[in-house]
């Protein structure tokens, strides 16, 4: 990968993937396995492989592993509460897909944008869909747009 298009080929087939995930999720509430787990493997494969990775390998993996944890913890503890998910697991493996492009460090600040970007977001889709506030809107678009964000500008989201 000594090439210097490729890092720059590689940014563009990520967002392209994150758009297109964010895409579907907004249609179908559904964020695909066949398309979250290869690309948490892909970024694995990337941060090992490239001459000039975004991370270490270590960083990735444990990236990886705390996104998906998080957020899968996080539905556990509201499912024990309220007897019902409260994110979909589709989120947990696109956070830790993140995880595996980034590293672990980044995930607060992804989280974050998400979330505030996400609770915009939700109000809008709400109260344009005419849904009381206990109706599900998809997370997934929020997630895409964080890992955008920290792909194209990460000193904006330190």
């Amino acid at each position: 990968m000594g090439d210097p298009a490729i890092p720059n080929l590689i940014r563009a087939l990520l967002i392209a993937v994150l758009v297109y995930l964010a895409y579907i999720d907004l249609r179908f509430f559904r964020l695909p396995d066949v398309i979250t787990i290869p690309l948490a493997i892909c970024g694995l494969c990337f941060n090992a492989l490239a001459s000039h990775p975004f991370t270490s390998l270590q960083n990735a993996a444990l990236g990886a592993m705390l996104g998906y944890t998080f957020l899968w913890l996080a539905n556990y503890l509201y499912r024990f509460a309220n007897s019902r998910d409260g994110i979909g697991m589709g989120d947990a493996k696109l956070l830790g897909a993140l995880g595996a492009w980034f590293g672990w460090l980044t995930l607060p600040g992804v989280l974050l944008m998400a979330s505030i970007t996400g609770l915009a977001g939700g109000l809008i889709w709400l109260s344009w869909n005419k849904k009381g506030y206990q109706k599900a809107f998809p997370f997934g678009p929020f997630l895409a747009f964080a890992g955008i964000m920290e792909l194209l500008w990460p000193q904006l989201l330190q």
